[in-house]
């Protein structure tokens, strides 16, 4: 969950009144927020820096409010403020305005077709009149932040401009260009760099250098620049020092640029919703009119109010509640969604606002009801269904074989369960056709590959990993593997699975040996070929052991394949 830092002084001066901190956090709790910490940024950089670096540090209260993951409007004091007021009925719910300009007269975004194949969308739009104060200022640019790290996934999907309009001049340019043809002087730096040396410039900062790989191997950079020429911004990465804002700025001109236009859309209407409430003329923003290659144009923003219609039975049923349709209507206006009974009674009518891009399915509606209500006055009742809870007997067996593996001196261990193509194949001596292994789609790197259909290289690697520990090392793991099973409906199945190993310098055949025929024993599965075990040396392999045991095998693996394949001395 997304953590928010706001003072709790200026927190208290929004909201009308003072609380103590266990008020504060009953506040929360009702919301269906939590007051995570009271601090104060002294207290942050003792406990991250030390003492001696927190001289001189404000020692201001900050309250540190967590806030649901898909509630991108509380993720600034503007939004919280607003929630909880409307939330404890002291203000109406403000209704948001597009003013679209007469034509002629409204700024213009301009896209190329050399942005398609980098960050193919971008929407605008201007807050006139504006007025910052240092709280404010501050706040409108956490907020950019934090929407950066949560809905824009660190810039990838979004990334967001910011610059004082009066300093440069539409129509303006989204385009991509090569790094040697874009020069500009980069925020709060003083002097000109190439794209390239810009690259270079952040390779080693501490913020900025985690998104340099967004556009980094691009032949083109994605890059906005006014009818003069004047650089904006090299998305996702720098804003130009030219159109900076800062506490004089009246007019703002915001851009988003990414690669999801849904997210883009969302992300800008946040920003110009919470931030309009300080224009001169309250919750309006001035629209700007996107060109894409093709042709179209777009309106930005959309601040588009949406309705939806849920039935008040169907509240009370999910919730187990029996509230009347208008006191239902209530709950939910109160949770910034405003709505209405119609007709007689049969329907409510929700209006979603901009702000509230959560909102997908009736069920995101009855959960506002119950949070409005209040999760502590739902009555507690006994289920109709009378049914009683038990472990299957898979995982108990194998819950009962993990104490029994404990108390014959093994550790176990947990493993990622998915792992690379060569953990499971080239590592082990094996071609990865003849695995049936479950490949990932899209893996996020090459270590997760596939679905692992043996727990050994997970071991291995734990072996690897603590090869200076004392030795011997006596390793155990009791999970799933997945393997391809066309005769499913997802086409895989799962198989619990036991592992163990010993490893020393020695190979301790022995150790494995007894603690085979202690698994055995407490399976109940006899030493003999007809319906029990046998272990036989396995053809045209000397130094490996098979024990053949009802369709289970377990092989003896020798130090050489370790050296090998794993890493272990």
């Amino acid at each position: 969950m997304p953590t928010v830092s706001v003072k709790r002084d200026l927190l208290f001066q929004a909201l009308g009144r003072s609380y103590t901190d266990e008020e504060f956090n009953d506040l929360c709790f009702e919301f269906g927020l939590e007051l995570d910490e009271v601090t104060s940024e002294k207290d942050i950089i003792s406990k991250e820096k030390g003492e001696g670096k927190a001289e001189g540090a404000s020692e201001t209260v900050l309250y540190k409010i967590d806030v649901p993951a898909n509630r991108y409007d509380l993720l600034c004091l503007e939004g919280l403020v607003r929630g909880l007021q409307v939330f404890k009925e002291r203000i109406n719910l403000p209704r948001y305005e597009k003013i679209i300009p007469a034509k002629g007269e409204g700024q213009k975004m301009i896209i190329t077709e050399e942005t398609v194949k980098i960050r193919p969308y971008a929407v605008a739009a201007v807050l006139r009149n504006i007025t910052f104060t240092k709280e404010r200022y501050d706040s409108f640019i956490d907020l950019q932040e934090k929407l950066h790290q949560n809905i824009c996934r660190r810039r990838a999907l979004v990334a967001i401009g910011t610059h004082d309009l009066d300093t440069i001049s539409g129509p303006f340019t989204f385009t991509a260009k090569a790094p040697s043809e874009i020069k500009f002087k980069p925020l709060n730096q003083s002097q000109e760099y190439t794209a390239s040396q810009i690259m270079d410039l952040y390779r080693t900062d501490s913020h900025l250098r985690h998104y340099l790989h967004l556009i980094e191997n691009k032949p083109r950079y994605p890059v906005i620049f006014d009818s003069k020429g004047v650089v904006l911004s090299m998305p996702p990465i720098i804003n130009g020092d030219h159109s900076k804002i800062s506490l004089k700025t009246r007019n703002v001109f915001i851009e988003c640029t990414g690669t999801d236009m849904t997210k883009a859309k969302i992300v800008l209407d946040i920003i110009v919703a919470m931030f309009s409430e300080y224009c001169e003329k309250q919750f309006t923003v001035e629209a700007v009119e996107v060109v894409y290659p093709n042709g179209k144009t777009h309106i930005c923003p959309e601040l588009a109010y949406r309705k939806e219609k849920v039935k008040p039975e169907l509240i009370n049923k999910k919730l187990g509640i029996s509230e009347t349709p208008s006191s239902l209507a209530k709950l939910l206006t109160r949770m910034c969604l405003s709505s209405h009974v119609t007709g007689n009674g049969n329907n409510i009518e929700v209006e979603i606002p901009p702000t509230r891009a959560d909102v997908i399915h009736a069920c995101d509606i009855i959960e506002d009801a119950a949070i409005a209500y209040g999760y502590n006055n739902i009555q507690m009742v006994i289920p109709k269904t009378y049914t009683i809870a038990n472990q299957l007997p898979l995982n108990k067996l194998a819950e009962l074989l993990r104490l029994d593996l404990a108390a014959a001196g093994f550790t176990e261990a947990l493993t990622f369960a998915l792992c690379s193509t060569e953990d499971i194949a080239d590592k082990l001596g094996m071609d990865i056709s003849a695995t049936n292994a479950v490949r990932i789609a899209n893996p996020k790197t090459a270590e997760f590959q596939v679905a692992r259909t043996t727990l050994l290289p997970g071991l291995l690697k734990t072996i690897a990993a603590n090869r200076k520990m004392p030795l011997p090392l006596k390793l155990f793991e009791i999970s799933d593997i997945v393997v391809k099973d066309p005769t499913k409906d997802v086409g895989a199945r799962n198989y619990r699975h036991l592992c163990a190993i010993y490893y020393n310098k020695s190979p301790g055949f022995e150790i494995i040996h007894g603690l085979l025929d202690r698994v055995m024993q407490l399976l109940e599965v006899p030493p003999n070929e007809e319906n029990g075990y046998t272990i036989k040396a396995t053809e045209g392999k000397e130094d490996t052991d098979t024990v053949y045991c009802r369709g289970c095998f377990g092989a003896q693996i020798f130090p050489y394949s370790l050296r090998r394949t794993f890493c272990c001395r």
